[in-house]
């Protein structure tokens, strides 16, 4: 008997040895075998990373900084990063796994008072104090062996689509050298106010801020020479690319400066608009001499790229307008020319635009294809980058009908198109020139000691390329909002965030102009919030179904509130003898006919609200059932075939 239990106590001890030895061995066999089930693969390198990796020519170092050991004392939003900090310290792993070696990643916990911690301020980490001594840091360094530093301040959680686009960009810009100069030509202080730092603080004695610049003129810094191109210029020089935004009353001269940068092969993105909310007037409407018009075009040279923008007509889709208020305190209501495109809105054969998911448009434009000659036919190729839904189609409409702080007529005037409304277009080829004759510009005459009182100014005649020699490349877009601080940012404690691809979609545009298409594939990577398809046709079926019928219930409405009104005007008007009769009584009917009117518009309100909260109601518990049915039906499976097996073994044991 003893043993029996002695050989069973070493059986179970040699079990658990073999046990944990095998555990242990497949740890380490299986640590490579990864199978990523995301959609867009988030949790894989793209193949941008890859070829970034793969044109490394010098060892990185790179230096995980994360505060473990704080990150235990602290709260719980600081503990929340524990999990995050896993997926980052994963990530920079697959960096040194796909580098052959060229990446080597250091991890270090600075803890208060050691050199970690002195080394980790010194790169410009954020630090966040949790306890009197203990400081919270969360950020990437990127070191070179030439001394090249680059850093990811803080991970956070606001930018964790777009983990793998920071990491790789820092390793793109730790290798490259030279950075590549845009030029912005606009009418809009986008670059901001450039003063020099004795009259900003002259300014801020007086109660005045210099204006800061745009958000994405923030990010294009991080990867570009950033200089601003004056209006009055008549050559454009010293640019690599040439973004050309809101080009609202632009003289001549400076249309032939951009005309001849675009035909000299110069790369150009224009980004024009038939109503752009963010060219806000800087005085006060009461104050205002001359009319504001916040719209731009450039039709005298998109005639040569085959391309128009029609006046006063937007890009609207049903199924993409937004909910929103334009102006502060007013109530949210779906706006027809305020549009989220979905991924099904790009063009996927552009990497331009490959890898967008969602942009959202202001007012947009509609670009169209003009009719050319045969020949410039031949040599022009126009590829549309975004565009609505096969529902699409445009609409016009007047700028105080846009301003108007209703916009539901807007959207109950919109019809559904049979085809996409394009956006924006991508236009290649050998461009010919909007000035062929070239122009006549005045200079300064030379000083003449003979004649004090001679002219100083005198007409000089430019000539122009009249056609290009060498294939052009021209990216137009017909909204300038999709960009802007109030559209694609927003601000959190976090700092600010970006919001959709809006923003992406103008770096991405840069970044292909440039030739330098790696990171490209990267930068939008995970950035989709899957669109409720079945709760988005439910309510749009909804909304078209009571359409109609809360249109004529608005219009008995007004067609009572308007004869109730000729009443009461009539009885101020000397009749009040009779209101006691007649008047009275029909006042009274119709404001119960109004009354009712509402009751009726309510009620079909209220139905379509049921609808929709019905359906979520039925999505949320097939949700909670769908795994417990799953566990269910599996083991109602394993019992039949358990009951099965179990009849079978005594069938064959009675017959024995």
């Amino acid at each position: 008997m003893m043993n029996r239990t002695v050989r069973t106590i070493v059986a179970v001890v040699f079990i658990l040895m073999i046990m944990f030895s095998l555990i242990s061995i497949c740890q380490n066999i299986g640590k490579g075998w990864k199978a990523d089930m995301t959609e867009q693969k988030i949790y894989s390198l793209s193949d941008g990373t890859k070829a970034i990796l793969g044109k490394l020519n010098q060892p990185l170092t790179m230096k995980l900084y994360y505060s473990s050991t704080a990150a235990i004392k602290g709260p719980d939003q600081i503990r929340y990063f524990n999990n995050y900090y896993k997926f980052v310290r994963s990530l920079l792993e697959e960096y040194v796994s796909a580098s052959n070696g060229m990446v080597r990643l250091e991890v270090i916990d600075p803890r208060p008072y050691s050199d970690e911690e002195v080394a980790a301020t010194r790169y410009g980490l954020k630090k966040f104090p949790i306890t009197q001594e203990e400081n919270f840091f969360f950020g990437l360094v990127v070191q070179t062996q030439f001394g090249v530093e680059k850093t990811v301040p803080f991970f956070s959680p606001s930018r964790q689509n777009f983990i793998e686009y920071d990491i790789s960009y820092l390793v793109d810009t730790a290798i490259t050298r030279q950075k590549k100069r845009v030029g912005i030509l606009s009418s809009l202080n986008i670059i901001g106010d450039e003063v020099s730092p004795y009259m900003a603080r002259m300014m801020q004695l007086q109660g005045q801020r210099p204006s800061g610049p745009w958000n994405i003129v923030q990010q294009l810094r991080q990867q570009y020479e950033v200089k601003k191109v004056p209006q009055d210029i008549s050559k454009i020089e010293d640019v690599d690319i040439l973004l050309v935004i809101h080009p609202r009353d632009f003289s001549e001269q400076t249309l032939f400066a951009i005309d001849q940068f675009a035909v000299g092969g110069g790369r150009t993105i224009v980004f024009i608009d038939p109503f752009c909310v963010a060219d806000q007037p800087k005085q006060p409407p009461m104050q205002m001499q001359t009319e504001h018009d916040p719209s731009s075009n450039l039709e005298k040279l998109m005639v040569n790229w085959g391309l128009e923008m029609p006046k006063d007509t937007y890009a609207g889709d049903r199924s993409l307008a937004l909910e929103g208020a334009l102006r502060a305190g007013e109530r949210p209501q779906r706006i027809i020319g305020f549009l989220e495109t979905r991924p099904e809105c790009f063009n996927r054969n552009t990497p331009m635009t490959s890898e967008l998911n969602q942009v959202r448009f202001l007012y947009s434009g509609v670009l169209k294809e003009i009719q050319m000659g045969d020949e410039d036919e031949k040599q022009i190729e126009r590829t549309p980058l975004v565009a609505t839904t096969s529902k699409g189609n445009s609409w016009t409409a007047s700028q105080y009908e846009v301003m108007s702080p209703d916009v539901g007529p807007l959207m109950r005037k919109f019809t559904d198109g049979t085809e996409p409304a394009a956006m924006a277009y991508f236009v290649t080829g050998k461009f010919k020139s909007a000035f062929p004759d070239g122009i006549e510009i005045e200079v300064d005459a030379p000083e003449n000691a003979d004649d004090p009182n001679g002219p100083k100014k005198i007409k000089k005649h430019i000539e122009a390329i009249a056609e290009a020699k060498e294939k052009c490349a021209v990216a137009v877009f017909a909204d300038v909002d999709f960009f802007s601080n109030m559209v694609a940012y927003s601000e959190t404690i976090f700092g600010t965030v970006v919001i959709g691809d809006g923003s992406n979609l103008l770096l991405n545009a840069v970044d292909d102009f440039c030739g330098s298409g790696e990171l490209i594939s990267i930068r939008s990577r995970g950035n989709f919030k899957r669109p409720f398809t079945v709760v988005d046709r439910i309510e749009a079926e909804a909304e078209t179904q009571t359409a109609q019928e809360e249109a004529k219930i608005n219009a008995e409405i007004a067609g009572f509130e308007s004869e109730l009104n000729q009443i009461l005007g009539s009885a101020k008007q000397g009749q009040e003898e009779i209101v006691g009769s007649s008047i009275l009584a029909k006042k009274q009917e119709l404001e119960l006919k109004i009354l009712e009117a509402r009751k009726q518009l309510k009620q079909i309100r209220r139905t379509r609200l049921q609808r929709i909260e019905s359906l979520g109601n039925k999505l949320r518990n097939f949700n909670m059932l769908a795994a417990p049915a799953v566990i269910l039906t599996i083991a109602i499976i394993l019992g039949i075939y358990r009951g099965a097996k179990k009849r079978r073994y005594i069938s064959h044991a009675s017959d024995a």
